[in-house]
């Protein structure tokens, strides 16, 4: 029985003919590359450091691309040129500059452009980089861009027109503003208190109380209040709620008082009349129980009272809304102070003994 198979015989014959013809080097070759198919037999995937791959990769140079295949055994021909192409590629790639650029915008400067577009919110990147060239601050344009984006303001903001606080704030001397309280009385009645307030003086008049705030009932409290109302004002704004009728609008209108309608779920829309209402509530309703519409009334005439004539306010330079609009003269100490009560003895005023 032959144990040499037909291929290893060929082999060992073709070893034959090459240590007849004393071709020592061909010997060598064959020695070192059957040694690396046993390893390749042994090993699944050989590891290569940057040297072994930097040498292989320059050695793939001066071999014939056709032969590349029968000379690299542990690694594909296309794994050795990719190696020779990063190789090339590091070789011609400069290494990276030290970024210098512009140098970080001033904290001065930085806090003025937030300062100018918070007080202007319609104003963009570049209205705000001619202010402040204007003011003698030299920085570029994009560096206001990009301290406003890292501010989290929008350096391109919506210019479609005003919202609404810079609308009623603008025409505050023209504007009043309506809206309704609901208080629960003691026996779970609802009543519905109709309001209106003056934008710039913060004045409020009572426009009436009721169960049933119909649309008819609504549109004659705002007969009532026309009679009494100044003709100053243009705008009258409401929520736009089933009781403001078109006979409601149609009122204001006749007398050149447009009214508009603040959108849906907006209530900041609205928002001195809101306030009022969370001021009524601190003050007086939540201090006492209400038991029919007659103690409401006679309440709420007290406290309007109170509120035009006495209470001061920030907005109003801590005058009272039909306070006159002066500085406030001081007085010499030694004074005798009196207390007097209103509202059911629910809230305190303070007047000089005379």
């Amino acid at each position: 029985m032959n144990l040499v198979p037909s291929i290893a015989r060929l082999v060992l014959c073709r070893l034959g003919w090459l240590f007849a013809a004393g071709d020592e080097r061909d010997a060598e070759i064959l020695a070192l590359r059957h040694q690396v198919l046993v390893l390749q037999r042994q090993v699944d995937r050989p590891r290569f450091t940057v040297t072994d791959r930097t040498i292989l990769a320059v050695l793939s140079t001066a071999i014939d691309r056709a032969r590349l295949r029968d000379v690299f055994l542990i690694v594909q021909p296309a794994t050795v040129i990719g190696w020779h192409r990063r190789l090339v590629t590091r070789r011609w790639t400069q290494p990276p500059s030290p970024r210098r650029g512009r140098p970080p915008v001033h904290t001065e400067i930085r806090r003025l452009a937030i300062r100018l577009a918070g007080e202007n919110p319609t104003w963009g990147y570049r209205r705000i980089h001619g202010e402040l060239s204007r003011l003698g601050y030299v920085v570029a344009a994009s560096s206001v861009w990009k301290l406003l984006r890292t501010a989290g303001i929008d350096p391109t903001p919506n210019r479609t027109g005003p919202s609404w606080t810079e609308f009623i704030r603008s025409q505050a001397h023209a504007v009043i503003a309506t809206d309704f309280c609901c208080v629960d009385t003691a026996t779970l009645r609802r009543l519905h208190v109709l309001f209106f307030i003056e934008v710039r003086s913060r004045r409020v008049h009572l426009g009436g109380i009721t169960a049933n705030p119909t649309g008819a009932w609504t549109t004659q409290a705002a007969r009532n209040l026309l009679m009494d109302l100044p003709d100053r004002f243009r705008f009258v704004i409401h929520d736009g709620a089933g009781q403001y009728s078109p006979a409601f609008d149609a009122v204001f209108e006749a007398a050149g008082i447009e009214p508009i309608t603040t959108p849906p779920r907006a209530p900041m829309a609205n928002a001195y009349a809101e306030r009022w209402v969370r001021t009524l509530r601190h003050e007086l309703l939540d201090r006492t129980i209400i038991w029919n519409e007659r103690q409401l009334r006679r309440l709420l005439t007290d406290y309007l009272d109170h509120y035009n004539g006495h209470r001061p306010h920030r907005a109003l330079d801590q005058h009272a809304p039909d306070d006159n609009a002066g500085q406030v003269i001081e007085l010499p100490l030694g004074r005798t102070i009196e207390r007097r009560t209103t509202c059911a003895g629910l809230i305190n005023e303070y007047r000089t003994a005379a």
